[in-house]
C-alpha cells in the first residue's frame, strides 16, 4: 500500500506549519497565519473533540494539510477558521473584519451551516453538497479546503459511533474522493479511500492488511529487483529515468478482488512502477524500453499525454507481464507532468492571480465545474443534483471530434443522445440519428474514441422517456428530464383547466374570468405556490384537488350554489373501505394527503427502517420507493411528498436475496436453515449451478418485516462457510464474509 506520510511530530505544529509554508512561499504573511491560529485557538477554548483533545488541534491539522497541498495565506487562514461561524458565537462579519473579505468568501463557502429546512437530513446533505459544488466552481480553493477537512476527520474517526463511522465513510468513497480524483490529487483520494475501507469493511481491511503484511518481503525483493533491470535497460538506450515502484493502495486492490470476485493470491497486479524522464520524447523512448523487454497486455495501454485527462493528468500506462510471469503497471512521465499527478490543480497554483488562483486558460481544463453550475441551475431537486454529480465523478473518458475537428470528452458508454446535448439543448431535444465516420447510426450509438460525429436533427422529433436509458451524462439527462416535465406540466394544466372549466359551467363561469377577476392569483398567495400554472398543474397532477381550489376561488354565495347543482356521487361498490384503504398503505403515514392509497415499488421494495420518499401517481394513489432510487429521482419534484413508516409497522414485505457461493453439499441445507430459524418464509427459490469455477448462485423471494430482520439475515447467510456474497436484488449493498 503506498501510504501518505503524517505530517512529522514537533514540539510546536505552528511552527512546522509555518515551515512548510516558507518551503514553497518564501513571501507569505507570516503574522496573519499566527493571528488565525490565535484566533482559533481563543474562540474554541473549552471546545473539546469526541477524542478528548482540544478542538483547536482539528483545524490546525486541517492547515496543515492545506499547507502539504501548497495553498495560498487565504487557504491556510481559512483552515484556521472553518469551523468558527458555525461552532462559536462568532459572525462572518466578524471574520470579514478581522481578517478580510477573501477569506469571510472562503470560510462561507466551507461551513456547513444551512438556514433552509428540508425534509429529511438526506435532503440536507444534498443541498449542502450542492452549495459546496457553487462554491467550488466560483473558488477552487474552497473544495481543497474542504477536502483537507475531511482527511483530518477520516484520521480520526475511530471516536466516532460506528452508524456514523460507516455514513461518513460512505460520504467519503461516493463524493470526496471522486472529487479528489478529479482534481487530480491522488495521494489524497487513496488515503481516503483507504480510511473508509478500515470502517465500511473491517473484516476485508484487516485480512487484506495481514495479507500485505505476509508477503512485505517478497513483493519488496520483487520491486528492487524490477527497478535495477529497468534502470539498466533505460540506461543502455540512452534514456536518463528516475525509477520507482510500489504496491497499490488497499482501496484499489480490495475493489478489484470485490468487482471480479477474486481472492488476494489472485490479484497479480498489484505492483505499478513509475518512469520519470526529461521530455515526452524520452517517454516514448522509454515505452520502447518497456515493451522490448516484457510483453505488453493487449488493450491495456493508455496514452495520457496524446490525450490528457479532464483533470490535466498526463502519462503513459502499459500493463506487461514482467518476471516470475507477474503483471505489472507501468507509468511513464515527465518530472512536470509527475508534479501535476502528485499535487493535481495546485500544480497550476499562481499566488498573483485572483478568483480562486487559476488564470482562464487553466480554467479551461476545468470545464466540469462549468457544467455542474449548468445543472444546479437546470435541476431544482437537490437529491438528483447529488446523483448527477455522482455520476460524473467516475467517467473513463472517451474522446470523439465534431466535423470541425474539436475534441470532446465523454465519459465511458455515452451516446449520440449525450453528444447532442453537449452541442445545445435544441439539438438535442430534436434529434434524429448522426453520421459517424461517415455512416449513419442510431441514437442510441455509443460513441468510442476517435469517432467523427455528425448530428442530425428534424423540428418534428422530441424526447420521450425511453431516452434516458441511452443518456450517460448528467447535462442529458438533466435536459430530458427537463423537456418531459415541461410537457407533462403543459399536459396537466391542460386537464386541471378542463376540470375547473366543467364544474364551473352551471355557475356560467370559466376559469379565464377568473383569473381576468385576479382571484386566481389570490388562490396562489393562500395556497403559498410559485405561479398561477404550478398551482394548475398540481390540480391536474391530483396534489390540489379540485374542490380546495374552488373554495379558494368561489364566494360563499358562488360556493353555496355550486354545492346545491353539483349532484352527490355515489361511492363505486368497488371502492375500498377506509379500513381497507389504511391497510394498503402498508404501515406508511403520508404527510399532508390524509386517507390515501399507498403501493410500494417493485423496482427498490422499501423496508420498515429504510429512508422512504413518496411520490403521487396519477389514478395510483402515492408510489414508495426508497430514498435515493434512480427510478425515483426520474420523477417530478412536485410531485413528491413526505413519508414515514408508522412505529409498529410489522407487516411482511417481499423482497429478493440472491447468494453466490461455493458449490459444495451442505452450503445450501444451511442457508435454508438460518432463514427459517429468523422467522422468514420462503415464497421461491432457484439454484443455479456453473461447471466453470465450481459456484452457484441461488435466487430466494421472501417475506421480511423490516430492514433490520433482513440485514441480520444477510450478516448471518455471510458468515456460512462456502458463501462468497450475499446481495439484496434491487440494492447496491451486499454482504461478504470476512
Amino acid at each position: 500500500m503506498e501510504e501518505v506520510a503524517e505530517p512529522p511530530k514537533h514540539d510546536d505544529p505552528l511552527e512546522e506549519l509555518l515551515r512548510r509554508v516558507r518551503s514553497y512561499n518564501p513571501q507569505a504573511d507570516e503574522a496573519l497565519i499566527r493571528r488565525a491560529y490565535q484566533y482559533s485557538e481563543r474562540m474554541h477554548r473549552g471546545q473539546k473533540r469526541m477524542s478528548g483533545e482540544p478542538y483547536v488541534i482539528h483545524p490546525l491539522n486541517v492547515a496543515l494539510i492545506i499547507a502539504q497541498l501548497k495553498l495560498d495565506v487565504p487557504s491556510i487562514v481559512t483552515g484556521f477558521l472553518h469551523d468558527v461561524v458555525e461552532d462559536t458565537s462568532v459572525s462572518l462579519a466578524e471574520i470579514q473584519a478581522s481578517f478580510g473579505a477573501e477569506v469571510a468568501t472562503l470560510v462561507d463557502g466551507v461551513t456547513k451551516v444551512s438556514k433552509i429546512t428540508f425534509q429529511s437530513r438526506e435532503e440536507k446533505q444534498a443541498e449542502n453538497f450542492r452549495k459546496m459544488i457553487i462554491a467550488m466552481a466560483q473558488d477552487i480553493r474552497v473544495v481543497l479546503i474542504k477536502l483537507a477537512d475531511r482527511l483530518h476527520n477520516m484520521r480520526t474517526l475511530d471516536h466516532l459511533a460506528p452508524d456514523r463511522q460507516i455514513e461518513i465513510s460512505r460520504e467519503t468513497v461516493e463524493i470526496y474522493a471522486p472529487l479528489a480524483h478529479r482534481l487530480g490529487i491522488y495521494w489524497l483520494k487513496s488515503e481516503l479511500e483507504d480510511a473508509a475501507l478500515r470502517y465500511l469493511d473491517p473484516a476485508g481491511y484487516q485480512m487484506l492488511k495481514a495479507f500485505v503484511a505476509k508477503t512485505r518481503v517478497e513483493r519488496e525483493l520483487y520491486i528492487k529487483a524490477v527497478i535495477e533491470i529497468l534502470s539498466q535497460r533505460l540506461s543502455e538506450s540512452g534514456v536518463k529515468a528516475q525509477v520507482t515502484g510500489r504496491p497499490k493502495h488497499f482501496y484499489s486492490i480490495y475493489t478489484k478482488m470485490q468487482s471480479e470476485g477474486l481472492a488476494f493470491e489472485e490479484i497479480y497486479d498489484v505492483v505499478a512502477f513509475r518512469i520519470i524522464v526529461d521530455s515526452v520524447r524520452e517517454c516514448y523512448e522509454a515505452l520502447g524500453v518497456v515493451h522490448a523487454n516484457w510483453k505488453p497486455v493487449p488493450g491495456r495501454f493508455k496514452d495520457y499525454i496524446a490525450l490528457p485527462k479532464v483533470n490535466m493528468y498526463q502519462s503513459l500506462h502499459t500493463t506487461v507481464i514482467g518476471p516470475r510471469g507477474q503483471r505489472m503497471e507501468v507509468q511513464i512521465r515527465t518530472h512536470e507532468m509527475h508534479r501535476v499527478a502528485e499535487e493535481g490543480i495546485a500544480a497550476h497554483w499562481s499566488y498573483k492571480e485572483g478568483n480562486g488562483g487559476l488564470s482562464p486558460q487553466k480554467s479551461e481544463r476545468f470545464a466540469w465545474l462549468r457544467r455542474l453550475i449548468e445543472w444546479q441551475q437546470n435541476v431544482k431537486d437537490p437529491q438528483e443534483f447529488l446523483s448527477t454529480v455522482k455520476e460524473d465523478l467516475f467517467p473513463e473518458e472517451v474522446f470523439v471530434f465534431t466535423p470541425k475537428g474539436d475534441v470532446l470528452d465523454f465519459p465511458r458508454g455515452s451516446t449520440i443522445v449525450d453528444f447532442a446535448y453537449r452541442i445545445h439543448s435544441q439539438v438535442g431535444n430534436h434529434l434524429v440519428g448522426a453520421r459517424v465516420n461517415g455512416r449513419m447510426v442510431p441514437i442510441r450509438y455509443r460513441l468510442e474514441s476517435g469517432d467523427t460525429i455528425e448530428v442530425l436533427t428534424s423540428d418534428k422529433q422530441v424526447p420521450g422517456k425511453d431516452w434516458l436509458n441511452w443518456a450517460a451524462t448528467a447535462r442529458a439527462k438533466s435536459r430530458i428530464r427537463q423537456w418531459l416535465r415541461a410537457q407533462e406540466s403543459q399536459r396537466s394544466i391542460q386537464v386541471a383547466t378542463a376540470m375547473l372549466d366543467h364544474e364551473l359551467e352551471p355557475l356560467g363561469l370559466t376559469l379565464n374570468q377568473l383569473r381576468r377577476d385576479g382571484r386566481l392569483d389570490q388562490a396562489v398567495k393562500e395556497l403559498s405556490v410559485r405561479d398561477a400554472d404550478t398551482l394548475l398543474a398540481q390540480v391536474g397532477y391530483g396534489i390540489v384537488s379540485v374542490s380546495q381550489l374552488l373554495n379558494k376561488l368561489l364566494t360563499p354565495e358562488e360556493l353555496k350554489l355550486y354545492r346545491s347543482e353539483k349532484a352527490p356521487q355515489p361511492v363505486p361498490a368497488e371502492r375500498p373501505t377506509r379500513e381497507a384503504r389504511k391497510a394498503a398503505g402498508g404501515g406508511v403515514v403520508v404527510s399532508g394527503l390524509g386517507d390515501v392509497l399507498v403501493r410500494f415499488a417493485h423496482c427498490c421494495n422499501p423496508l420498515p427502517g429504510e429512508r422512504i420518499t413518496g411520490f403521487i401517481t396519477r389514478g395510483r394513489g402515492v408510489t414508495i420507493h426508497l430514498v435515493g432510487c434512480p427510478r425515483a429521482l426520474e420523477t417530478d419534484p412536485q410531485r413528491r411528498v413526505p413519508v414515514v413508516w408508522k412505529a409498529d409497522e410489522e407487516s411482511p414485505h417481499p423482497i429478493r436475496l440472491e447468494v453466490l457461493c461455493v458449490d459444495k453439499p451442505g452450503v445450501l441445507a444451511a442457508i435454508t436453515k438460518n432463514i427459517a430459524a429468523a422467522g422468514i418464509n420462503i415464497t421461491t427459490a432457484q439454484v443455479k449451478s456453473t461447471d466453470v469455477n465450481r459456484r452457484s448462485s441461488s435466487l430466494f423471494e421472501l417475506n421480511v418485516t423490516s430492514a433490520r430482520q433482513l440485514n441480520n439475515l444477510m450478516h448471518s447467510i455471510a458468515a456460512i462457510d462456502g458463501v462468497l456474497k450475499v446481495t439484496r436484488i434491487g440494492q447496491q449493498n451486499g454482504h461478504r464474509p470476512g
